[in-house]
């Protein structure tokens, strides 16, 4: 049995690539596996405690995790071997032993590295935990390598031959239990070996994502404070010199600053600093695998919400996963991404990291990586300096790199930075080549995600919502330091259930500032009635607040409140141009060219002249520079500065677009003919304009329309309704185009008066709550036929995603009036149902009569033919369901029967009826009415017997199926009916299945 310890330590040296023994204590004096008790852990903290530096002990800290995987597997198979394999008769073994290059050649898959022995472990590609994931995905993955690792020690025993030594039942067993208990067995002894390894380096404890840590997660943590004696505790380095300690100070001075600038916060208020209002954020997190995009919602929910931002942090600095490719770091506008940066960049301890942020928006964009960061140093420190040198100046620091708004060189330069993150991970890669491994985090908002090229090994972190619990210390904060000027001006506090009903605001930390700063400038939350003010009536007072401040700032006091007041309509005037500028393009963010661009065609250009030598100020820059509501992108390419906009939430310019296309509507209502006789047409050039490019009929912009459209009276809504229909006939009449420099996208001309008339439709629902096409179209002879084609219309103006929203929020009931047909629509209300049932009188304006009418039409493969035509993927889904169905009932489908009172129905309906529901639930009436509708349709004509052809074999199975049923006297009158008007041959036919049926014989007696 020694020898067969010997041969169990050879091949753990040879896993471990001959240095386990240098680094733990495992074998004893009898070469026997003793495990990692304390002596062996003490080894383990010892030798971490003399590492040169964060680098080299991260890499000892990823050596030591493989030695406990390895020896996890060798010491439970060392068991397993112990209690099968009897030393009685002895065994020599000797000969197993293997020198130390071919051991872990076998089992390694390469030579030992002549680097030493961190170096040597990490050619051992053992599983190893990380920040990112569960430990129980850990222990999934260890799993599967100790199954694969136990057939190759397997075959590998089968290789000596001392194997055939052994008796043929104990190989049988040996290899059975290896096989099948020894990986379970390895991953318990690991989980044991995993704790120990804690104790004595406390990094392991934050590699991994374990549960057992939630309970001091939950609790609200601010400014990262925790990070900093995480990271420092763990060993001792230098403080930094030279420019590096000149970038520490530069990046500690930003806990100190505060969260605004002075001159947006009232007079009086005092606005707490970064540290003491930043409050570390709940996250999400995952590795990008190829599989969906992380700018789809949908794509994060297989990532839990995380609360221990500071402990994931820890193990992603401590882990060399981010010097591989970098962390990208992703969320709304305001929702603290920046901040979080400037927050990491002060938090992380100067002795041991050498954090360098980089602001994309200031540095040159068509720049290599190497030459921003030496930019950045530049601008942060005023010192020049090289790269190298700066991490030479840093000594043994692990550099960190902070590269802050890549959305915004995606904004501004289009698809020239969509590989930004690959050129990341490049330089990471040299950086490690040359001994100077590099530490990377992007952020990003979360919507150009999709745009993205993503490296290997990308990990993305998405920053969650504030939640109640976030909200009401901030509030704490914000009130203590702002005690004194509440006093002042009679001013309560701020509360959580004040803004409970604007949570979604409230949940993003600068819009909670914004709406802090709004109740602190003496404006209330809640209407004269204390209750919370709607929607629409806060954006309009949150965005008019802030617009007039801005106003009189120019103003200067030097203007009558009348003439404040129509500046002030200007402005959200031109805002709302700004926002149809983003609707319009389909996105969420407009350059300034292109605002520029959008301005001057619609209100023509006006020169804002500067009263020093700067260059002239467009008009996209004089209507939103000054809003703390927008959000500028930047970035520098070829010396020239590229800028884009945004509203910091995407509801402020559904709600500025929304309330101008109102003010434009009501603006008919002004319309005075100059002739007393005849009529004029209605100038809706502007609302054209505006109106073609894209649908303004998402909920959230429907629910802002219909609350400034409510504020008119009911006669003015009804009036003004039948005004936007009169502008939706006269439209269609015109082909010229208003404001033909207002492109903000190329569009086919009928693709704009499509979209055009379906807003106008959606306008006439809000101002009518439910309309008729007749009076959608009262020229039209056929209201159902003219609602037939405009849908086509639609359809084909909007993209898929546009089409589905604009049929979900409708509903349509078919309906007459005398022989007229007609449709009455409104707005969807509640949850999505099917729609109602097709009454084929109305399709074909068949007259109902009393008595049974049946009809036919010959067309079906035409209309088989037509569906394949247009289909496109939704259509193309159900054309393929529907497809056997056309093979086997064929003119089934325009056979119909109707009259009284009934719906008419195909045939083909009738039976598809029959089939799903006739077997059990529906009754015998409800059945015998069914087959009777089925026997009548035998009344048409059928002169080449395809419709008998197509019928006759569907028709008797589920005769047959039915007959069972019901009470043979039942049975024979339903048979008799159904047989009526049936054929000779047919009839025959029937009447026998009903006798068998009776009898209880079969089919074929």
């Amino acid at each position: 049995m020694a020898a067969l310890d010997r041969a169990i330590a050879g091949a753990l040296n040879m896993a471990t690539g001959g240095l386990s023994g240098g680094l733990i204590g495992m074998v004893d004096s009898r070469g026997r596996i003793l495990g990692l008790g304390r002596a062996a852990a003490h080894g383990v903290s010892a030798r971490l405690g003399r590492a040169h530096g964060r680098v080299e002990r991260t890499q000892l800290l990823d050596a030591a995790h493989t030695v406990i995987v390895v020896l996890a597997f060798f010491e439970v198979l060392d068991e397993i071997l112990e209690a099968l394999v009897q030393e009685d008769p002895p065994l020599s073994l000797n000969d197993l032993l293997l020198n130390r290059r071919e051991q872990i050649t076998v089992v390694g898959g390469r030579p030992p590295s002549a680097e030493g022995f961190a170096q040597t472990m990490m050619q051992v590609d053992a599983p190893r935990p990380a920040p990112h994931l569960p430990y129980e995905d850990t222990l999934v993955e260890l799993r599967g390598w100790y199954g694969r690792l136990a057939l190759r020690v397997v075959n590998f025993l089968r290789g000596l031959a001392v194997w055939e030594e052994l008796p043929a039942s104990i190989r049988s067993e040996i290899a059975d239990t290896v096989h099948d208990s020894l990986p379970e067995r390895a991953v318990e002894r690991y989980g044991g070996l995993y704790l120990r390894l804690v104790v004595e380096a406390p990094e392991f404890r934050y590699w991994s994502n374990r549960l057992e840590h939630q309970a001091t997660r939950a609790e609200l943590r601010r400014a990262l404070a925790g990070l900093e004696p995480l990271l420092s505790s763990a060993v001792p380095h230098d403080p930094p010199v030279d420019i590096a300690q000149a970038l520490s100070r530069a990046h500690q001075a930003a806990l100190h600053r505060r969260i605004l600038d002075t001159e947006i916060a009232p007079d009086g208020m005092q606005v707490p600093t970064l540290g003491e209002a930043y409050l570390d954020p709940d996250f999400r997190v995952r590795a990008v695998d190829g599989q969906g995009s992380p700018a789809a919602e949908g794509w994060w929910d297989e990532a839990p919400v995380r609360q221990d931002l500071t402990e994931y942090l820890t193990g992603a600095l401590t882990s060399e996963g981010l010097t591989l490719a970098p962390l990208l770091v992703l969320g709304q506008p305001g929702a603290g991404k920046s901040v979080l940066s400037r927050i990491l960049a002060a938090r992380l301890p100067a002795a041991g990291f050498l954090p360098v942020r980089v602001a994309l928006r200031d540095v040159r964009a068509d720049s290599e990586l190497q030459d921003q960061l030496e930019q950045a140093v530049r601008d942060t420190t005023g010192d020049q300096v090289t790269w190298p040198a700066l991490v030479r100046s840093a000594g043994t620091a692990l550099p960190v790199l902070l590269l802050d708004g890549f959305d915004e060189l995606l904004q501004t330069t289009g698809v020239h930075q969509n590989d930004f993150l690959v050129k990341v991970a490049r330089f990471q890669e040299r950086e490690w080549e040359q001994g100077r491994p590099v530490v990377a985090l992007v952020t990003s908002r979360t919507a150009v995600a999709d745009r993205v090229r993503y490296p290997q090994g990308t990990v993305a972190m998405r920053l969650e919502p504030f939640r109640r619990e976030h909200i009401e210390a901030w509030l704490q904060q914000w009130n203590l330091s702002n005690a004194r000027h509440f006093a002042a001006r009679r001013l309560s506090a701020l509360s959580w259930e004040v803004l409970e009903p604007h949570r979604v605001l409230a949940g993003q930390p600068l819009l909670l500032t914004m709406l802090a700063l709004y109740h602190t400038a003496g404006n209330e939350l809640q209407g004269a009635d204390e209750r919370p003010l709607g929607e629409a009536d806060l954006y309009e007072a949150l965005l008019g607040s802030f617009a007039r401040r801005e106003v009189a700032k120019d103003a200067r006091d030097a203007l009558r409140d009348v003439q404040v007041d129509d500046l002030l309509e200007r402005e959200l005037q031109r805002l709302s141009l700004v926002a149809f500028a983003m609707l319009n393009r389909r996105r969420q963010w407009a350059s300034t060219a292109e605002l520029e661009a959008d301005l001057a065609a619609l209100l023509g250009r006006h020169a804002h002249q500067p009263s020093n030598f700067r260059e002239p100020l467009g008009q996209a820059e004089i209507a939103l520079g000054r809003f703390f509501f927008v959000q500028r992108a930047q970035s520098i390419r070829g010396g020239q500065t590229l800028s884009t906009y945004e509203f910091l939430h995407a509801t402020f310019g559904e709600y500025l677009a929304a309330r101008l296309a109102v003010q434009l509507l009501t603006r008919l209502l002004d319309h005075r003919p100059v002739f007393s006789m005849g009529s004029e047409p209605l100038d809706d050039d502007m609302l054209f304009g505006l109106l073609s490019f894209a649908p303004v009929f998402s909920r959230q912009m429907l629910r802002f329309a219909w609350a400034r459209l409510e504020q008119l009276p009911r006669d003015g809504r009804e009036r003004l309704s039948r005004l936007v229909i009169r502008v939706l006939g006269e439209r269609e009449l015109q082909a010229d185009q208003p404001y033909p420099a207002y492109l903000p996208q190329r569009l086919r001309a009928t693709v704009r008066h499509g979209i055009y008339s379906a807003n106008l439709v959606m306008f006439v629902l809000l101002l009518t709550e439910e309309t008729t096409a007749s009076a959608l179209f009262p020229s039209e002879d056929d209201p159902g036929e003219a609602w037939h084609s405009r849908a086509l219309l639609w359809r084909s103006s909007f993209e898929e995603a546009q089409w589905t929203d604009f049929a979900m929020a409708l509903s349509l009931r078919r309906t007459r009036d005398g022989a007229r047909r007609d449709l009455t629509i409104r707005l969807r209300q509640g949850e999505l149902s099917g729609p109602e049932a097709t009454d084929a009188h109305w399709l074909y304006r068949v007259p109902r009569e009393q008595e049974d009418v049946v009809w036919q039409r010959t067309y079906w493969k035409e209309i088989w033919h037509k569906m394949d035509l247009a289909a496109g993927t939704n259509d193309g889904v159900a054309l393929q369901a529907l497809r056997p169905l056309f093979e086997s009932l064929g003119p089934l489908f325009t056979t119909f029967n109707g009259g009284g009172s009934t719906l008419a129905t195909s045939v083909a309906h009738d039976l598809l009826k029959l089939w799903l529901h006739g077997g059990t639930g529906m009754s015998l009436v409800e059945t015998q009415a069914l087959y009777r509708r089925i026997g009548n349709a035998l009344l048409v004509s059928d002169r080449d017997g395809s419709l008998m052809r197509h019928l006759r074999p569907v028709l008797v199975n589920l005769l047959d199926r039915d007959l069972k049923r019901f009470p043979s006297q039942d049975a024979q009158h339903f048979v008799d009916a159904l047989s009526a008007h049936a054929p000779a041959e047919l009839r025959e036919l029937l009447q026998g299945r009903a006798e068998a049926a009776r009898f209880g014989t079969s089919r074929g007696e």
